[in-house]
């Protein structure tokens, strides 16, 4: 694929900050919306709290937030000899793809893994015991893959879902740099208030600073908001490891989208702030989808799928509402009221926003495709931002403090 260069030779060393392990938050705040917040809008950074977000928001816009619940994806298991061995469940191969249907299965099921201390594990069955609920777990590797490793889950009692045993043995997937194990209060903690759909083996956290407070304060102030789902996938946290964008493989992640929100995209006359990097990917990628059903595209039965380098190629663009409008248009062709798709849509340096003015977000890590996508929306201007926060002991990524970033129209 023709990428330009100026995109494809974007060099990650730029993309990066000294990070001094003790300002990454390794727990929440007591209550979720005193934490602090960065609102950078060229030229201006500034420093607030959480619970007063509305105060620097027009009235008419509309807010689009991930409402996806995390599942308890970690699973320790021990041998007879007392080796320890994680199993991180990834995402499911069989019998189903889809997340939300893959957790609601009875056993067995097939899932794409991670594993830790897989040299103890040459082969056999692991097993766990649950003997509160009488649960027992058995998983058998299938095979591997580089990193990852296909692994058959089977149960006891067979009446359980796949979701259920996860939410009886699993712990919560607290990200690789929270270095503590997780505890009974984190499966509340990292978890968003308006969590809904399970799916995600990592949690949207821009979204875990809201409170039944600070909605009030939005509606007061004229802020609508909608919920959207995208399955936040481990692949959040990998790190560009080339020397340029062009050669990191974007993961993909599915997401479903209900035509109560792409209405309310095409009516709304305000600007439209996402909730999260999440958010952000979704609502981009609605955009795209829309440019290819307006060329020809037709998905059928299996879900949308949004290209990583899709947005970069030469070719007419029409404007967002033209775009969504051929959604709506899908969503009437097939009779339906949602639409499920993936996407593995990388945002860059050079990307133009499509439906984005606003976002909040919290701060990412150093050399990640996250930290790439606020330096595609903010402009230059996310070095002063990041700075400012180290400057003035702001806490740092998952559990950490939050952003308020304003697009840069020069860059967009």
């Amino acid at each position: 694929m023709n990428i330009p260069f100026e995109i494809s030779g974007l060099r990650i060393e730029d993309f990066t900050y000294e990070l001094p392990p003790e300002r990454i938050a390794s727990f929440p705040l007591e209550k979720r919306d005193q934490s602090r917040l960065l609102v950078c809008k060229e030229p201006e950074i500034t420093s607030s709290r959480f619970h007063k977000l509305a105060d620097f928001l027009e009235p008419g816009s509309l807010m689009v937030l991930n409402n996806t619940r995390v599942v308890q994806a970690r699973l320790e298991f021990f041998k007879e000899t007392g080796a320890r061995i994680e199993i991180f469940c990834l995402e499911p191969l069989t019998p189903v793809t889809d997340v939300q249907q893959a957790l609601g299965h009875l056993s067995p099921v097939t899932w794409q893994c991670l594993v830790g201390n897989a040299k103890k594990w040459k082969n056999g069955q692991l097993s766990l015991e649950n003997k509160v609920s009488e649960l027992k777990l058995s998983a058998e590797m299938l095979s591997r893959k580089g990193e990852e490793f296909e692994i058959a889950f089977s149960w006891q009692p067979g009446s359980l879902s796949f979701g259920e045993v996860l939410e009886q043995a699993g712990k919560t997937p607290l990200p690789p740099y929270i270095t503590r194990e997780a505890s009974e209060g984190d499966k509340k903690t990292y978890q968003t208030v308006f969590a809904k759909d399970d799916g995600s083996v990592a949690a949207p956290t821009a979204g875990l600073h809201f409170t039944p407070e600070v909605f009030k304060s939005l509606g007061l102030k004229g802020i609508d908001h909608r919920f959207l789902t995208l399955h936040v996938g481990a692949g959040t946290f990998k790190p560009v490891s080339c020397h340029t964008i062009g050669g990191h493989q974007m993961h993909s992640e599915q997401f479903l989208v209900d035509r109560s929100l792409v209405e309310a995209l095409i009516n709304h006359q305000g600007k439209v702030i996402g909730v999260g990097t999440t958010s952000m990917r979704t609502l981009e990628s609605l955009y795209w989808l829309g440019l290819k059903l307006l060329n020809g595209y037709r998905p059928g039965n299996d879900p949308a799928q949004i290209g990583q380098w899709e947005p970069y190629l030469p070719g007419l663009k029409p404007e967002p509402k033209e775009a969504l409008k051929a959604i709506i248009d899908w969503f009437e062709r097939n009779g339906v009221n949602a639409l499920q798709g993936e996407t593995s849509l990388i945002i860059v340096p050079g990307y133009k926003f499509r439906l984005v003015d606003v976002l909040v977000t919290n701060f990412h890590q150093p050399r990640s495709t996250l930290l790439l996508l606020v330096a595609a929306f903010a402009g230059p201007v996310w070095k002063a931002a990041y700075q400012f926060a180290l400057n003035n002991d702001f806490r740092f990524l998952s559990y950490g403090d939050s952003c308020l970033f304003f697009r840069n129209e020069k860059e967009s």
